[in-house]
């Protein structure tokens, strides 16, 4: 298993007051799976998905990633785990406006220490392989949503995660894009065996994974895993 976490709470205080937003979760994931998370609003997905990114701790329960319990780690702690393990795509594409596709990508491997000539080469590797090889030197108001996903997921990948996790990656694209998008994180998974968590509201778009979990009210509701 590349994630295991188990009997996980999670609580916000607020003054006086507390929100327990993750209610006793335990639940495993093999490496190569591919997971798609949904749930309403305040469901507890989101924060479900911090912590398993390690950008959040929880309050209680272990969280096992690679053999790892990283549920006790320090910032910085989690900071080399995940510039080390773990490629985030989000909603929000986050590219960086006067950068080019090419130099949006390149961005993680400059704080990794990487020689300017490995970095181009590995962008443009990557770029490559979502379909973007010719748009390399197009700054990110020259590409069209899809495409600047498509930056983005490059991004991740460019250091090799095990892991990708993406929060609502098609919740600003249209349908046609939205699917295309989708089509990319299947193929990464069937062929490189890339460890794919996706967030979404959307059940079409659930529909892409090999796996479903539901969270409701903090608590996971539903996992076709243990359906099938």
């Amino acid at each position: 298993m590349i994630i295991i976490v188990e009997n996980v709470i999670k609580i916000y205080k607020f003054g006086e007051h507390e929100l327990k937003v993750l209610d006793d979760v335990s639940v495993s994931i093999e490496k190569g799976e591919f997971l798609c998370i949904m749930g309403p609003s305040g469901s507890g997905k989101s924060t479900f998905m911090n912590i398993l990114g390690c950008l959040d701790t929880p309050t209680s329960g272990k969280y096992f990633l690679d053999g790892i319990d990283v549920s006790t780690f320090k910032t910085d702690e989690l900071a080399e785990i995940r510039n080390k393990k773990i490629g985030f795509v989000f909603q929000q594409f986050n590219l960086l406006p006067r950068a080019t596709a090419l130099e949006n990508v390149e961005l993680p491997l400059i704080y990794a220490g990487v020689t300017p000539k490995e970095r181009k080469e590995r962008a443009r590797e990557i770029l490559a392989r979502v379909g973007l090889g010719e748009r390399v030197n197009h700054y990110p108001k020259q590409l069209s949503g899809g495409q600047q996903q498509r930056v983005a997921i490059a991004r991740a990948l460019v250091n090799n995660p095990t892991i990708i996790l993406a929060d609502e990656p098609t919740g600003n694209l249209d349908s046609k894009s939205s699917i295309e998008i989708m089509e990319i994180f299947k193929k990464l998974n069937e062929e490189k065996g890339l460890t794919t968590i996706i967030v979404t509201h959307e059940p079409d778009i659930a529909s892409f994974g090999k796996r479903q979990i539901r969270f409701l009210d903090g608590k996971i509701v539903h996992d076709s895993k243990k359906l099938a």
